[in-house]
């Protein structure tokens, strides 16, 4: 009779319009392993903050399509080795859908595990053209700008430049070598000579003696690919030992808030790419930048407009796939238009990379303050090379 009674109980309340209790929807959860110690720490420290800020937001408005974001931050270390060990303990703990790695040496040996892991991994700093090239995969997407599209917007900038001699400094690691064997491909197919090249390790303090010998050199120009704490050590000392004021510098990555706030007046003058610059004229950067300054009371740097923008893909494709299983997101990444801080943009299924505008600044000063000023902007189709025929996914 219990049952009896408790069926028809039941029944009673469906009749009268209530409905059983509903499950909620599985939390997406969003794994970081990314630089936490080491020289690119601060690069790291930016990221993590632009992700949970991102999830905050999402969560605050209800969610993505009703899922919780959760967010959990390993240290990869800066190292191959240890970002593979990270990106598996975020995966055996749920967090399988994986951004934030600053060295492209570590984002590459993610991709490696990612079938094993099932997860996939949303590049936002690696820059290494073998993401989108002959290391593609159908779980990896780059959501940032590749070394190939910072040298289509590099190279008519180049060729404007009277300088005929250059010299090249640049990290000793996956990123750094690429970009000085990209600059020089560049300038010498532009008919520049390139006299100098330097490759100091990760972790330098020390840059006298490298400095000394890009001034003995007697390059006009001089190409700079260091990040983090040695691009801020080497653009101290080499205003120090007056390098600064004798070459034209152009700094690969370097010309960030974070980067000319910490060098300061030492900075002036320095030419870069701007990944992102808080005065991108769209609604959606307009409405992140506003509420950026009112939680950190400062603009968004290079790599938390680009780590926000990533995860502005990451949500569009959840809601698109219904779903937050990693190889359902993938399937929706691919094709995929967004609206983020760049504008609509779309992850191109050939190679999954994001097509992106791109831009070039100067370090200048304004009424006594050192601030960045982007002085050329190039739409996606020029910004973004065709796909490599060497990614077959």
């Amino acid at each position: 009779m219990k049952g009896v009674s408790k069926s028809l109980a039941i029944l009673l309340a469906l009749a009268a319009g209530a409905a059983p209790a509903q499950a909620a929807p599985d939390p997406l959860r969003i794994g970081v392993p990314t630089s936490r110690t080491g020289a690119l720490a601060v690069l790291g420290d930016q990221v993590v903050r632009a992700i949970e800020f991102a999830a905050e937001r999402a969560n605050a408005a209800g969610g993505v399509d009703g899922h919780k974001v959760e967010v959990r931050v390993a240290d990869d270390e800066g190292n191959p080795d240890a970002g593979r060990r990270a990106g598996e303990k975020l995966s055996l703990e749920g967090y399988r859908i994986l951004i934030g790695t600053i060295s492209s040496a570590v984002g590459l040996a993610l991709s490696t595990q990612l079938n094993r892991w099932d997860a996939i991994y949303v590049s936002v700093v690696n820059k290494s053209p073998k993401i989108t090239g002959d290391s593609c995969s159908r779980r990896m997407f780059r959501a940032n700008h590749s070394d190939d599209m910072d040298f289509a917007i590099v190279a008519p900038w180049l060729k404007d430049q009277k300088e005929q001699t250059w010299a090249i400094i640049a990290a000793d690691y996956l990123w750094g070598r690429g970009s000085g064997s990209a600059f020089k491909t560049t300038a010498e197919r532009l008919g520049r000579t390139v006299k100098l090249e330097l490759f100091p390790p990760l972790g330098t303090t020390d840059y006298a003696p490298y400095i000394t010998q890009l001034r003995d050199s007697g390059a006009q120009g001089l190409w700079v690919a260091l990040a983090g704490s040695d691009a801020i050590n080497f653009a101290k000392q080499a205003k120090q030992f007056g390098l600064t004021d004798k070459v034209v510098m152009f700094g690969h990555n370097f010309v960030t808030p974070s980067s000319i706030k910490a060098v300061g007046k030492d900075a002036i003058g320095i030419w870069g790419n701007l990944g992102y610059a808080p005065d991108i004229p769209t609604p959606v950067n307009a409405d992140f930048v506003a509420a950026w300054r009112a939680k950190f009371q400062t603009d968004p740097t290079d790599y938390e407009g680009e780590a926000y923008a990533g995860m502005q893909a990451i949500f569009s494709a959840v809601t698109k796939a219904k779903s937050v299983a990693p190889l359902e997101v993938a399937k929706a990444l691919e094709g995929l238009t967004v609206s983020t801080v760049f504008g609509d943009v779309t992850m191109r299924a050939a190679d999954h990379q994001m097509e992106l505008p791109n831009y070039i600044g100067r370090v200048s000063e304004t009424d006594g303050k050192v601030a960045i000023k982007t002085l050329l902007t190039f739409d996606a189709a020029t910004a973004t090379p065709p796909p490599s025929p060497a990614c077959k996914l």
